[in-house]
């Protein structure tokens, strides 16, 4: 599914959705796979979104961000009544239209990184994150402010709206991934997760990890791509760049001081690895995110 394009409108949908209309959007959207962004976040109540293989019972706080490609299901029937959630869909040019071409550079830009996590056998093509409460009411103006902005467009409309997506952006990287969440049924795991959490900011490796939750290294290599698609090793990268980033978007600190910080004693090796996942070194993205904001 592609997104519809407007001429002279701006290329991002807002939805809101309350209990029944979230039940009629199942109904009449159905499973779908579309070259979109999607954010979904849920203001107040409960109910189950599935995402590829996965379903996400997602609650008060929670947000989804959904690549392009992934199979989406919309709310289900287990909707709660006082349920509110709400929507946003954008290709990845709406962010950045001179420097992002969709489905081959967005992965690069500093306010998509996000989305990066939905693909690969990531817990069923979704990732969750959660918004803390005392930063929800924010959460709600500035998806009320879009939702304006696009039902009123007045002059200067397309600069309003991507203004207000940036700012709702740059909100999503600061929150934190809930992995814990999404490993709630898998206590391995989870504790593999632990493991990574705690200690990714030192030079550790897969050997490392599976010592100290007890199994093999062939074993855990083995469990850990059979249930997420990646190893462990591609894990710990994973962890590692998502500070990386952090670091490079909120602190001056040279290249050279967040290395170590992010476990890589070499920064040559960091700026190497950097490039490798993200397409870019470390000082383009801090640039391009500079730029974006």
């Amino acid at each position: 599914m592609g997104f519809p394009r407007i001429p002279g409108a701006p290329p991002v949908a807002v939805e809101r959705w309350s209990d029944a209309t979230a039940r009629r959007a199942a109904v009449v959207g159905g499973a779908h796979a579309h070259d979109f962004l999607v954010l979904l976040h849920v203001e107040r109540g409960r109910g189950p979104v599935r995402v590829d293989d996965r379903v996400w019972e997602l609650e008060d706080g929670d947000v989804l961000v959904i690549a392009p490609g992934a199979v989406v299901a919309p709310p289900e029937d287990r909707v709660s009544a006082d349920a509110l959630m709400w929507a946003v869909f954008f290709p990845a040019d709406a962010v950045d239209p001179a420097g992002v071409a969709p489905l081959v550079s967005w992965r690069a830009h500093p306010l998509l990184a996000p989305f990066s996590g939905g693909r690969a056998g990531r817990f069923g093509g979704g990732q969750r994150l959660r918004v803390p409460p005392d930063e929800r009411s924010a959460w709600r103006a500035e998806l009320e402010a879009l939702a304006t902005e696009l039902a009123q467009r007045r002059e200067g409309v397309a600069e309003a709206v991507r203004a207000h997506l940036t700012l709702l952006l740059v909100r999503l990287g600061r929150l934190e991934v809930d992995v814990a969440g999404a490993l709630a049924d898998r206590p391995v795991l989870a504790a593999v997760f632990d493991v990574l959490e705690r200690r990714f900011a030192e030079p550790i490796t897969p050997v490392d990890v599976a010592r100290e939750v007890g199994l093999t290294p062939g074993h855990l290599t083995t469990l850990v791509g059979r249930d997420t698609g990646r190893t462990v090793g591609q894990w710990l990268t994973e962890r590692r760049m998502r500070e990386a980033r952090r670091l490079l978007t909120s602190d001056d600190l040279t290249v050279a001081a967040i290395a170590p910080r992010v476990g890589y004693r070499d920064p040559g090796y960091f700026v190497r690895r950097f490039r490798r996942e993200h397409g870019v070194p470390p000082q383009t993205w801090r640039r391009a995110g500079e730029a974006a904001t």
